[in-house]
C-alpha cells in the first residue's frame, strides 16, 4: 500500500505554496529545486523527477516574475479594451494573443468600460506588476495615467485611433477620415437628407462629428439646425438601432440615408425599417462600421467600413516584442487605414 503524500503546510495564514515547500517535499535544497525548474539540464534525472513529482502533487506554479528579475522580463503583455461584450475588438484580441504566444509571451486582458471608465485604476494595477508591454484602445488617457505610463518605461502601443503624438507607439486609423469619407460616399450616390445613429463614446463621437461637418460642406444638410443625430450608450445594441430610426423618422420623415457607428446599430435600423415597410436602399441607404461577420449575411447585405482588426493585433504584438527584446521600432506610428465595403444597403 502506498503511503500518503506528506502534507505541505503553509508558512502563514493565507500564504501560498513556495519553492521551499516544494523542495522540502522533494527532499532537496531550495536552490536545487530552483535549478530543476529553471535550468533542468543542470541537475540529475533523479533530482529532476523528484522536483517535478513534487510540483505535480502540490499544484505549485513558479513565480515567473521573481525568477525573471535578473532579465527583468515577465513574458506577460497586458491589453485593455473597453468591452468584450460587443464583437468589434475580438479580432484584434485574437490576433494579438496568437502573435504574442508564437513569440513566447502571454496576454492578460482587462476591460475598462466606456462611461465611468475604470482605465485609471486598471492601468495603475497593470503598471505595478511590470508587464513586458501594454496595449491600449484609443488615445484618450487621463493626465495621471499618461504620466504613469511614461514614467514606467514599459513599452506601450495605443490602437484603434490615430495621433502624431502617442505615448510610445501606435497602430490605428483616423476616425475623422472615416467620417469624411463616408459622407463623400453617400453624396456620390445622390443622398441628400442624412442622419446618424451613434455611440456616445469619444471615438464614435469624433467619427460622427466629422461625418456631419462634411455633409454640411457638401450641401447634404441645410438650415441652422444641426444634422439629425441619435446618441446611444456604448456598447451598442440592436434595440438602440431600432429606437434610433424610430425617433429620427419622427423628427424628419424624409430621411434618405443613415450612418451608424456600429454594424450592430445598423442591423437594428434595418430591422426597424423592414417592420415599417421602408425599402433599403431605394428609400433609405444604410451604412455601418466594423464589418462584423454577420454584415454580409443580412438582407440586404450591409455596406460598412472595414477595419483590419487582425492587422492591428499583429502589428501591436510586433511592436511590443521588438521593444521587449531590446530592439528599436523606427516608425512608431502605423496608420493601418480603412476600407468601405460596398454591398447592397446603399
Amino acid at each position: 500500500m502506498t503511503a500518503p503524500a506528506p502534507v505541505v503546510r503553509k508558512g502563514r495564514k493565507g500564504a501560498g505554496l513556495t519553492l521551499r515547500d516544494v523542495a522540502r517535499l522533494a527532499g532537496v535544497a531550495p536552490i536545487t529545486a530552483s535549478r530543476a525548474l529553471n535550468t533542468p539540464d543542470a541537475v540529475s534525472e533523479t533530482v529532476l523527477k523528484k522536483v517535478r513529482d513534487a510540483v505535480e502533487r502540490t499544484g505549485y506554479v513558479p513565480n515567473l516574475l521573481a525568477g525573471g528579475l535578473a532579465s527583468k522580463k515577465s513574458r506577460l503583455v497586458a491589453a485593455v479594451v473597453p468591452t468584450i461584450v460587443g464583437p468589434i475588438f475580438l479580432e484584434t484580441v485574437q490576433s494579438l494573443t496568437e502573435a504574442l504566444a508564437d513569440a513566447g509571451y502571454q496576454l492578460m486582458l482587462g476591460q475598462s468600460g466606456y462611461e465611468n471608465s475604470r482605465e485609471d485604476a486598471l492601468l495603475e494595477a497593470i503598471i505595478g506588476r511590470r508587464p513586458d508591454g501594454v496595449v491600449l484602445t484609443g488615445i484618450m488617457r487621463s493626465p495621471e495615467s499618461r504620466k504613469r505610463l511614461l514614467a514606467s518605461g514599459i513599452p506601450v502601443v495605443e490602437t484603434w485611433d490615430l495621433t502624431p503624438t502617442p505615448i510610445d507607439m501606435l497602430v490605428g486609423f483616423s476616425h475623422e477620415a472615416i467620417g469624411r469619407e463616408v459622407a463623400r460616399y453617400l453624396h456620390q450616390r445622390g443622398r441628400k437628407k442624412v442622419a446618424v445613429v451613434g455611440g456616445r463614446d469619444e471615438r464614435s463621437q469624433r467619427r460622427m462629428n466629422a461625418f456631419a461637418q462634411e455633409c454640411v460642406a457638401l450641401g447634404m444638410h441645410e438650415g441652422r439646425a444641426p444634422l439629425p443625430m441619435h446618441h446611444v450608450t456604448a456598447p451598442t445594441t440592436l434595440g438602440q438601432g431600432r429606437q434610433g430610426l424610430a425617433e429620427l423618422l419622427q423628427a424628419q420623415p424624409d430621411l434618405d440615408a443613415i450612418f451608424c457607428s456600429s454594424d450592430i446599430l445598423a442591423m437594428g435600423v434595418m430591422i426597424e425599417a423592414q417592420v415599417r415597410g421602408i425599402a433599403i436602399p431605394s428609400q433609405l441607404a444604410l451604412m455601418g462600421f466594423g464589418d462584423l461577420s454577420f454584415s454580409r449575411d443580412l438582407h440586404p447585405q450591409l455596406t460598412t467600413v472595414r477595419i483590419d482588426g487582425t492587422g492591428i493585433g499583429k502589428a501591436a504584438a510586433r511592436f511590443i516584442i521588438e521593444r521587449a527584446e531590446g530592439r528599436e521600432v523606427p516608425e512608431r506610428v502605423h496608420d493601418i487605414g480603412f476600407t468601405i465595403i460596398e454591398r447592397q444597403s446603399v
